[in-house]
């Protein structure tokens, strides 16, 4: 929960990025997008350090309809562990009440399996949210929930 000096500064921060060197609020917003990723990617890898879970960065593109239907690409990610992978990849930037979401899925003997959404930022919350794929209701994102969200990885 953030207190209401962290939302207040975050809310500053975002004004500043909308105003910054972008043309648009879309570009700015994608850039965010595209640092909270690697950021989000970092902080996944030293959480796993030790663990024997090897991170591989992707990159993915998307296009983004409300934007003009501009291309631009994304970092994502894998978590690998024996033969099976869960994937971190970025499926739309505006969308359901939020900017910037990414498919978590597990993929395991051909099959892909959706385990969650990540959400970047929403109306209510400005640092990261998760969901089931098929649920509305949204938690905040942490350590906790990043290793209850991957315990697949490691399923017998």
């Amino acid at each position: 929960m953030m207190s209401a000096k962290d939302r207040f500064l975050q809310k500053l921060q975002d004004n500043k990025a909308r105003n910054g060197p972008f043309a648009s609020k879309h570009e700015a917003d994608i850039a965010e997008f595209r640092t909270r990723m690697a950021q989000l990617q970092e902080e996944v890898e030293q959480w796993l350090t030790g663990t024997g879970i090897s991170v591989e960065g992707t990159s993915v593109s998307l296009v983004e309809l409300l934007a003009g239907s501009e291309t631009f690409s994304v970092p994502g990610f894998t978590l690998r562990y024996e033969n099976r992978t869960i994937r971190f990849a970025p499926v739309f930037l505006y969308g359901q009440g939020v900017t910037g979401c990414v498919e978590v899925s597990l993929l395991k003997s051909g099959k892909v399996m959706p385990l969650q959404r990540l959400f970047m930022r929403s109306e209510s919350h400005s640092s990261w949210t998760c969901s089931a794929p098929d649920s509305l209701s949204r938690t905040s994102f942490s350590e906790d929930a990043f290793f209850a969200m991957i315990e697949e990885l490691v399923a017998e």
